[in-house]
Formats: C-alpha cells, structure tokens, sequence
C-alpha cells in the first residue's frame, strides 16, 4: 500500500492551505469591503472549513478503505495542530482573541502529545476520545465564529477552552499510570 494515498493527500493539504488562510486572513487592507464584510475573512473562512472537512474526510477514508498508513498517523495530527495553532495565533494578532486562551490551548497540545510520546516509548497507544473529537469540533466551530467576526464567537471560545481543558485532564487521568 502506496503511503502518497487520497487520506495522507487530505491531510497534506490541510497544512498546504494554512498559508494560504493566513495570507486572506492577516492581509486585510489588499482585499477591501463589501457592504461591510472584508473579502479576506470570508476567503480564509471557507478555506478554512475545506480544511477542516479534510480533517473529518480523511479518517474516514483511510478507515474504510484500509489505507492506514504510519505517515497518515503522523501527518494528520500534525496538519490539525498546524492548522489551528496557526489560525489562533493570526486571530490574537487580529484582537480577536486573547492570548492568553490561546496559549491554554496550544499548552493542553503539547501536553497530549507528551503523553502520547510516553505512551509509545511503553508500547502503549493512546487513541482519540470522544472529549478529544468534541475539543476539536467545538474549536473549528468557535475558529469560524470567531473569523466570520458573528456576535458571540468569544463566548463560542470560552466552551472551546472548557471542552479543551476537560480533554486535556481526561488524557492525563487515563495516563496517570504512565507517567510512574
């Protein structure tokens, strides 16, 4: 089985578009108005729901087509973490979020990969919750909110955080054994 298959394909792409939502989405000023909407949100919006589709798609796929490849399992958690680190980290310049919820976010990542590291040092695979699924949508959900500018996105973020945070404790509890 070919690793360059139409899951690995999606999850290669997503990191190929990030680039291109951060260029609609932080360089405002080139793309003008529209009765009111910047033409940059919407452009980097829609492209990022296409990347976050992928997301879904590619699972999917590699699942039910038995394309499950060592390079699917390393490149579609990093395309993911790609994708909505560096999205955040545009919508904090933007003022659109504070910082500081960005970096509760990026931390409770780096802590899941941590112990996911450890775990397959002892041989032990730690798969996605069901908190972790609900994490992510919540987050994609409040990312679109949040760059569409619709009324009540930062509220959206804060149930993201929550969701994030109890993921997060959900991984470290589960591991706790690992960590001894």
């Amino acid at each position: 089985m070919s690793a360059l298959n139409l899951p690995n394909i999606l999850s290669m792409s997503r990191v190929f578009l990030v680039p291109v939502v951060m260029v609609f989405l932080t360089l405002r000023t080139q793309f003008g108005f529209i009765e009111g909407v910047n033409i940059g949100d919407l452009i980097a919006g829609f492209i990022f729901i296409v990347a976050s589709a992928t997301d879904a798609a590619d699972g999917y796929i590699a699942r039910k087509k038995g394309q499950v490849t060592t390079l699917g399992k390393f490149i579609d958690p990093l395309a993911d973490k790609i994708m909505i680190i560096a999205v955040l980290v545009a919508l904090v310049e933007l003022h659109r979020i504070p910082a500081w919820m960005v970096v509760i976010i990026i931390a409770r990542e780096f802590m899941v990969t941590g112990l996911r590291l450890i775990a397959a040092s002892e041989g032990v695979v730690i798969a996605a919750s069901k908190w972790g699924k609900v994490k992510t949508v919540s987050q994609i959900i409040g990312i679109v909110f949040l760059i569409f500018n619709i009324p009540g996105a930062i509220i959206v973020m804060w149930i993201a955080m929550g969701l994030t945070v109890a993921s997060g404790a959900d991984y470290l509890v589960k591991s706790m054994d690992l960590l001894y």
